[in-house]
């Protein structure tokens, strides 16, 4: 069986992280039941300074006809003064609409190994495993109107609309639920129902899938507000978090560094079956660290890792691979992120290389 997947290494220490990223790919496409092809194509900044457009037709075509899609980071101050339409991050905002990738998934598993790492103390990390489900294509990223007028006054307003659909959250939601099943069976749906209406609305059709579908489930509900607040003070009461597309994109940040860095933390956003998913690192982009052999792999690899259980059904393999970071952490090894007294730091490159020598 031959699968392929999609390369877009996109900006500053993307194109780095997911070079070593290949080099795993190409040892499971030597070593499990599915050979890998990959491809190559542009987005965000690297495609707007080659043709012209962070999100080109063409890569919207490779996309579609992948089975995967890994995806490294867009954007960089190089680009902030160009029209938001031209931005990198319209690249990425578009071909997660373009392919209907309405759930992202953002786990934030703390290893051993790495427990003291974060900002938090030990006991309040360690063993730490949560899932957050953010949903991806609506919400205030997406809604109409939107932009920035002058009005008669000369006084300028900025407009921004938080919309959902019933159909939207219930998608959402359902994603939510079936990870839970395969979990810890609890499920907390993260809002601001008290002041806004929209998600409001939210909680009610959450509510409704759970007690028509999943009763089985436990289904709590906590403003975003407290939501934050929990996660730095005892994060091991959740198991899956469902919540709104910002929302989902703040907390995930949060979650973070209970981990340790960004640098450890994987995505995947899924659609309807049958479309091909986007795997990704949480991080951005980090220009001021690109080109130096600093950035942390891990997130990244971890991410294909996502991919193998996921897109391919390669439960096996994501296990064995994850078990190979951790083999790795354990013998000490630091990108300069993660860097604690004691240990050994390594550049992004021998980072890969440890985690390759480790599979093997």
């Amino acid at each position: 069986m031959t699968k392929h997947i999609l390369l877009l290494p996109g900006d500053g220490i993307g194109p780095e992280v997911v070079a070593e990223t290949v080099k795993i790919i190409d040892w499971f496409s030597k070593n499990a039941p599915v050979q890998f092809t990959t491809s190559t194509a542009l987005l965000g900044g690297a495609a707007y300074d080659a043709v012209g457009t962070p999100f080109p037709v063409e890569t919207v075509t490779a996309a579609k006809k992948s089975d995967a899609i890994l995806l490294g980071a867009v954007g960089g101050p190089k680009w902030e003064s160009l029209p938001i339409a031209s931005r990198p991050e319209k690249g990425l905002l578009g071909i997660r609409k373009e392919l209907g990738l309405y759930a992202n998934l953002r786990p934030a598993i703390c290893f051993d190994a790495l427990a003291d790492a974060s900002s938090l103390k030990r006991d309040i990390v360690a063993g730490l495993d949560i899932m957050i489900v953010r949903e991806l294509t609506g919400g205030i990223y997406f809604g109409q109107p939107r932009g920035v007028e002058t009005l008669p006054d000369g006084t300028r307003r900025g407009i921004n609309t938080e919309v959902y659909t019933s159909p939207e959250v219930t998608h959402i939601a359902r994603v939510a639920f079936e990870l839970a099943a395969k979990r810890g069976g609890k499920v907390c749906s993260v809002d601001k129902a008290n002041v806004l209406e929209c998600t409001e609305m939210w909680r009610e059709e959450v509510i409704k899938v759970h007690e028509a579908e999943y009763k089985n489930l436990a289904l709590s509900h906590m403003y975003v507000d407290n939501a934050a607040m929990q996660l730095v003070r005892n994060p091991k009461q959740f198991d899956v978090m469902v919540t709104t597309n910002m929302f989902g994109d703040i907390l995930s940040d949060i979650a973070s560094m209970l981990t340790g860095s960004l640098g450890m933390l994987p995505s995947a956003s899924l659609g309807a079956p049958g479309t091909p998913g986007l795997y990704e690192p949480v991080h951005g982009s980090a220009p001021d660290i690109a080109g130096k052999s600093l950035a942390n792999p891990i997130a990244t690899i971890l991410s294909f890792a996502m991919m193998l259980r996921y897109s391919f059904d390669l439960k096996a393999e994501a296990d064995k691979l994850e078990a190979a970071i951790r083999k790795v952490l354990e013998q000490g090894l630091r990108t300069a992120d993660i860097m604690q007294e004691g240990m050994k730091k390594v550049s992004t490159g021998e980072m890969g290389d440890a985690i390759l020598k480790a599979l093997a």
